[in-house]
């Protein structure tokens, strides 16, 4: 149920990012639905959300076949809420043009700039909250999770090949320069989602020297409920044996060891790096 409300949550964002930001401006990201975008252009008899709806379809049974049960299934959920969303966000907030557009003299100025670094740094952050308890908004989280699982290629890396490829398809209803705007969105989404990616998977590698080790080691444990690894070492100095303790924390635990250290004046080199993600019990 948690990840019920945080996959809501995370496409009711994405919808506002589409709605309000991309939509106006008509600008095609590299995104399905950018691609929905051109064919509504094309066919204007068929809505966004309703062209959005008939391509999630298709591609979450790819996602079923080619990922896995629990990655299509939360899936489903996001991407078929996505095109509702998005329309019953325009039945409530009517929009007719970019909110950063302006009449000066009886004249129009759009900036499609800065619609396209709202619906970037909006669209990354649903998808990497999504990517974290695998989900994803649909679309072309689909097919980049597939290039993904089959290639090894990073996430960010993923969205940016596919959504340049889809990007493409703006040549047919916009200038060559609303579609090289596109592209660098595309690529920047790709940057920002791998940034967003590395900083929820990242966590503390703590080394602590000390002759109290036992003391650490029992603060670690019981309190902050995390395991340690014991090495034994040698000083190239002194050549006395000791213990290393080795410790994954995240940065609120960070704070409260050092803290610890600090409260119980404990004698220790300490010294800590940064891994970009943990797998197994820690």
């Amino acid at each position: 149920w948690v990840e019920l409300v945080i996959m809501t949550l995370g496409m009711f964002v994405a919808a506002l990012g589409v709605y309000f930001f991309l939509i106006p401006s008509k600008l095609i990201v590299g995104s399905i639905t950018g691609l929905s975008l051109v064919i509504s252009q094309l066919l204007p008899f068929i809505s966004v959300g309703n062209v959005i709806f008939i391509i999630n379809a298709i591609l979450l049974v790819l996602s079923f076949v080619l990922i896995g049960n629990e990655f299509g299934a939360k899936t489903v959920y996001t991407a078929l809420i996505l095109g509702p969303m998005i329309d019953f966000l325009g039945t409530i907030f009517p929009m007719s043009e970019s909110m950063f557009t302006q009449h000066v003299a009886g004249g129009i100025i759009t900036n499609p700039w800065f619609d396209l670094l709202c619906f970037v740094l909006i669209l990354s952050a649903s998808q990497s909250i999504l990517f974290s308890i695998n989900a994803s908004t649909g679309g072309l989280d689909i097919l980049a999770k597939i290039i993904n699982k089959y290639t090894g290629v990073s996430l960010g890396t993923s969205v940016t090949f596919a959504g340049g490829a889809i990007c493409c398809t703006a040549f047919a209803i916009n200038p060559p320069y609303l579609v090289i705007i596109g592209l660098i969105g595309t690529w920047m989404n790709g940057l920002i989602l791998n940034h967003f990616m590395l900083g929820m998977n990242m966590r503390n590698r703590v080394f602590v020297i000390s002759k109290d080790y036992e003391r650490i080691q029992d603060y670690v444990i019981n309190t902050l409920r995390r395991g340690v690894t014991m090495h034994e070492v040698i000083g190239g100095f002194s050549h006395q044996k000791n213990v290393q303790l080795e410790i994954i924390l995240t940065n609120e635990e960070l704070s409260n060891f050092m803290a610890f250290l600090a409260k119980e004046e404990i004698d220790s080199f300490c010294t800590t790096d940064t891994v970009s993600e943990v797998r197994g019990l820690w």
